[in-house]
């Protein structure tokens, strides 16, 4: 866990936001095999806006041409801080790097879990509780709302062994206590994810570029390239999303066969480092202390596909 340490100074007003509410979450039911469709295909149209390319099929077996022909990847490369235009070149290569001191002078860096409890307790929020791992793409997975310290309270006593998680949550009162680098054109809002050890991200990847900041505790990753999706099984949640049932850290080669054949590599990321994961590339990520992190995903044409 965070060791106690002053907190950072808030702006008048602050220290107690009020609560808001949460927004409602997507209704899939009753939906006809039509609608479900014309659903789909609207939000495949969007998202082919979003990233400047024809449709997100294309975009998708693109980044798989581009990561056959790359080198394979033993280690995980850990560089120094990197600004824009150094960021840019490398990641224009394809491959993952951790950036280390990129998020270490940042405010929320500074912030102890009791701080967060007495300046953010009241925040609304929403975990990912019971079975979450093997419901992770579902839209109708266990979710519950409550508030940050009610939360905190709950994740810190848990001895279930999958401890709920409070993950993707958009938490926009912690956003001025983080220092973004303008590493994409255009970027999405910062997401956080906060949990005690042993909260799991399963196996999936996300057709954008994303650079994932570890703040607090430390996280395992697993990594395998776009087109190794062929060895792992992969589910479509939606046009940019998709998950496998493939457990790096349990791997069920019995069940799983094709699994043998992928290059999977695995790294930890360190308070304060950044880890950029390209486009396409699967990715599993594992609490092995209490951690707070924060991400951000390009909303842009990848970076391996610019040339």
């Amino acid at each position: 866990m965070k060791p106690s340490t002053p907190s950072p100074s808030l702006h008048p007003g602050t220290a107690h936001p009020a609560a808001r509410s949460l927004p409602p979450r997507p209704d899939v039911s009753g939906l006809s095999a039509e609608e479900a469709a014309a659903r789909k295909a609207a939000r495949d149209q969007r998202d082919a806006q979003v990233r400047g390319v024809r449709s997100v099929a294309e975009m998708r077996e693109a980044i798989r041409e581009a990561s056959a022909v790359l080198p394979a990847v033993q280690d995980i490369a850990r560089i120094g801080p990197q600004k824009t235009a150094a960021f840019r070149e490398r990641a224009g290569a394809g491959l993952p790097f951790i950036m280390t001191g990129m998020a270490s002078r940042w405010p929320l860096s500074a912030m102890s879990v009791q701080a967060l409890r007495e300046h953010f307790g009241q925040l609304p929020v929403r975990a990912r509780v019971g079975d979450y791992i093997n419901t992770a793409f579902a839209p109708d997975r266990a979710m519950q709302d409550m508030t940050l310290v009610d939360y905190l309270e709950q994740a810190l006593a848990d001895e279930s062994g999958l401890p709920p998680y409070l993950g993707n949550l958009e938490l926009r009162e912690l956003n001025r206590l983080c220092h973004w680098p303008n590493f994409f054109e255009k970027m999405g809002p910062p997401r956080f994810w906060i949990g005690p050890a042993g909260c799991i991200t399963p196996l999936h990847c996300d057709y954008d570029d994303n650079v994932f900041a570890q703040v607090w505790g430390s996280k395992r990753v697993w990594l395998a390239p776009p087109h190794h999706d062929q060895y792992l099984y992969p589910k479509e949640a939606n046009a940019i999303l998709f998950g496998s049932p493939f457990d790096p850290d349990h791997p069920d080669l019995e069940h799983f066969p094709l699994a043998r054949q992928a290059a999977l590599v695995c790294c930890e990321v360190q308070p304060g480092e950044m880890l950029y994961i390209p486009a396409g590339w699967y990715h599993q990520v594992s609490s092995l202390t209490f951690s707070l992190s924060s991400n951000r995903w390009a909303r842009g044409r990848p970076l391996v596909l610019a040339a």
